[in-house]
């Protein structure tokens, strides 16, 4: 039981490290940029507000522990924007969940990486919309500051509709809807040039 709690508890000191994990996109509200527990508190409570837009019947309390542990990879391997994401980030951030899961006790660990790789590749109706509402936000955050992370790092309209695009798979209902909202950033310039 000692060793158990221990590992558990090594888990949780190592996890705080997502609080110092700044991302390429600024706050609602702020100059400032978002951390990694930020954005995981701030989409599990998108899932929550917006569960009714999912695609199809969810579980939302597995919803939610993707949400919590999807980023926790970033300790190792950092914020990669996701425009400019690359198949080495992929496997660097493989190698994390290896280590970072692995610090847990066995049951627990396996059930957050196979929560992960779920995650990562989509194959549920949960990690679908997870991953939709991961696309969301930050998409959200940009056209609030009419793109001004968009033209700061390059990235062009063809592009973001590219890399969003996915959010129909989680969210047909959420992808109408923000896919016309960044047509008009497209008329009022807020994008890089192409």
């Amino acid at each position: 039981m000692k060793d158990r709690l221990e590992k558990q508890l090594g888990f949780i000191y190592e996890i705080d490290r997502v609080k110092g994990i700044f991302r390429k996109t600024r706050l609602f509200h702020t100059d400032r940029f978002e951390n990694d527990a930020e954005h995981s508190w701030h989409i599990c409570m998108m899932a929550l507000v917006l569960q009714e837009y999912a695609n199809d019947k969810i579980d939302i309390l597995k919803v939610l522990k993707m949400m919590l542990i999807h980023d926790l990879v970033e300790i190792d391997t950092g914020d990669t924007i996701v425009y400019n994401r690359t198949d080495a980030d992929v496997e660097a951030e493989k190698k994390a969940a290896d280590r970072i899961f692995g610090m847990l006790p066995g049951e627990t660990g396996r059930e957050f990486h196979d929560l992960w790789t779920e995650f990562e590749t989509r194959e549920s109706a949960e990690a679908r919309f997870a991953g939709a509402l991961d696309r969301l936000e930050p998409l959200l955050q940009n056209m609030s500051r009419n793109g001004e992370d968009w033209r700061r790092n390059g990235i062009g309209y063809e592009k973001v509709l590219d890399v969003n695009k996915r959010i129909a798979d989680g969210s047909l209902l959420l992808w109408d809807f923000v896919r016309v909202e960044i047509k008009k950033h497209l008329d009022n310039g807020d994008f890089a040039k192409s």
